[in-house]
């Protein structure tokens, strides 16, 4: 995300040569190493029975991933319990922690404590720029418009002057405040009916990656119905929304019924802004909270965001896991409101095309269609997401709270909220050469992830057994053949290649709609660069081999 915004610069503090291990030194020089080592054993102690300090946890250790497996419970009770014994041993032990975090150093990411502070104040920025720019269908000077906002009174409160601001939230201009608390109780509600749904709808109980640290292997338990819960969605919008309609009785008496129908989609445009600022405004709110709740000493913090930096923390995020009983905010925010509001916006776009030229396009018909595979896509494979970094190591902060809940929903349907008003009515063989980039770009994405689940799940099934791998001295196999032969990040080419034919399908006359494929390039290579050195610190010269096997990054023969 921060890349996207031209401010990415990572810093890297150094790192010391690795000791030696005791077997590989001489009989002399390991008991002289016992002697001290149980010396500094000893002080340590006696630190710590004076005044213990704070929980501090081990840097840059990350789970290997697991395939997730079914079970018939829901229990997380072991799991609560392994976290918070880690926990209790981890107040013994971090006075040496302390001392190897500033011998160390912490590795920062994203430009460090300046650059967190940067993107979190920017991200909402431009996303509010850029449903402005996609509505105006050009790139405007809209930054000295964001700051002055639409009144010429400067005593105004700056809310106040920016809700008054016509370019960026037209639907304000009558009521500004009462809009945007309407807005926010949508907003509201919409979460909360996607916590119903995950809550009561039949589910599968499938456990994620072993926790970090944990020596027996526990893992926490998800409820996998994404699915379901998208179709049950569609179905209550389209059929199923309650509306309340004046009838008359047999006998001329009037009553009021309820009767269910269409929701009405096409305020969904109309407010495209302002729900975007309420969700913004919820984002915060929410990464504030998570951040005050990982203060407890006893909950699983994430590695990177665990600094001591209040700034870098809260948008990196510290709790490994946040969660309410068997809830698990993460994972459900991962993929439930942001993602199934995407489609949702892409489909209100749809009925406002339609009220407006009394038809659909082309194009709105192929963006809905590519992006509303990619929706389903996600949700039907959810259990994949358990073994990804998202779940199995960042924290859950401002940075995913937003990417989630705000930037995925109200940047990724941007190309339809420009067909709306701006379509470049496409020819059909314009429209047949996007339909197939989309198709290779989803051959290849879903044909990698397939294979690579599937040789997860079973290096011996039929479909993966021939396929060449590199046996690693942590016991694991990285593919050097097949999908991951070609180049070992082959489904962020597909990936990309898909949403370039998103862009296509809004022809070229405006740049705004290419942001995606701008921004979702550099996020790609920075995420690959970002792999690529946890790899190497967990597979150490395995990965200089994997990497000579499969020395092609993106494209094969060429990055």
């Amino acid at each position: 995300i921060t890349v996207s915004l031209g401010k990415m610069v990572t810093t890297r503090s150094a790192r010391k040569a690795p000791r030696p291990t005791t077997e590989e030194l001489p009989p002399t020089t390991r008991k002289s190493r016992a002697k001290k080592t149980a010396s500094t054993k000893t002080e340590a102690a006696k630190k710590l029975e004076v005044s213990p300090p704070a929980v501090e946890r081990k840097l840059l250790s990350s789970p290997s991933p697991a395939r997730p497996t079914s079970t018939s419970t829901s229990s997380t009770g072991s799991a609560k319990k392994e976290i918070k014994a880690k926990s209790n041993g981890e107040v013994k032990k971090s006075a040496s922690a302390a001392k190897r975090l500033k011998e160390e150093g912490f590795e920062y990411e994203f430009g460090g404590p300046i650059g967190a502070l940067a993107t979190t104040i920017l991200l909402p920025i431009v996303t509010l720029l850029l449903t402005a720019c996609a509505s105006a269908g050009r790139v405007e000077p809209f930054f000295s418009s964001f700051v002055l906002g639409g009144s010429a009174n400067a005593d105004e409160p700056f809310l106040s002057r920016l809700l008054s601001n016509p370019v960026l939230f037209p639907g304000c201009q009558k009521d500004g405040f009462k809009t945007l608390l309407q807005c926010t109780a949508c907003v509201l509600g919409w979460f909360l009916f996607q916590v119903v749904l995950e809550r009561l709808l039949p589910c599968e109980i499938v456990e994620g990656a072993p926790l970090k640290g944990s020596k027996s292997g526990e893992r926490l338990k998800y409820r996998i119905n994404g699915h379901l819960a998208f179709w049950v969605t569609i179905l209550v919008v389209f059929v199923g929304w309650p509306s309340w309609t004046e009838i008359t009785l047999p006998g001329g008496s009037a009553a009021r019924t309820i009767q269910f129908g269409r929701a009405p989609l096409g305020l969904l445009y109309d407010y495209h802004a302002e729900l975007a600022l309420s969700t913004v405004l919820l984002c915060v709110v929410l990464s504030t909270y998570l951040y005050m709740r990982s203060r407890d000493p006893n909950l699983l913090r994430a590695d990177g965001g665990n600094s001591g930096s209040t700034v870098y923390d809260f948008f990196m995020g510290r709790e490994l896991n946040p969660r309410w009983g068997s809830f698990d905010w993460k994972e459900f925010c991962e993929l439930r409101p942001g993602l199934i509001g995407w489609a949702l916006l892409n489909m209100a776009m749809v009925v406002k095309q339609q009220e407006k030229l009394g038809y659909v396009t082309g194009s709105m018909m192929l963006i809905n269609a590519f992006q509303g595979l990619y929706v389903w896509d996600a949700l039907y494979q959810e259990r994949a997401i358990l073994t990804t970094m998202d779940i199995t190591t960042d924290g859950f902060g401002f940075m995913l709270v937003f990417g989630d809940l705000a930037w995925v929903p109200f940047t990724y349907s941007l190309q339809a909220r420009y067909l709306v008003d701006h379509d470049p009515h496409l020819s059909a063989w314009a429209l047949a050469a996007v339909l197939a980039t989309n198709a290779l770009g989803y051959c290849i994405f879903r044909g990698a992830n397939g294979q690579k689940d599937a040789f997860r799940r079973n290096p011996d099934a039929p479909q993966v057994k021939h396929l060449k791998y590199l046996q690693t001295k942590r016991g694991t196999r990285l593919l050097t053949s097949g999908w991951w032969g070609a180049a070992r990040k082959i489904n962020y080419t597909g990936d990309w290649i898909m949403g370039l034919s998103w862009c296509m399908l809004c022809g070229f006359d405006s740049i705004v709609p290419y942001y995606y494929a701008i921004y979702f390039a550099i996020l790609l290579v920075h995420r690959s660069i970002r792999d690529d050195g946890m790899c190497k610190a967990k597979y150490g010269e395995d990965w200089d081999e994997y990497k000579r096997l499969v020395p092609y990054r993106f494209v094969p023969g060429l990055f």
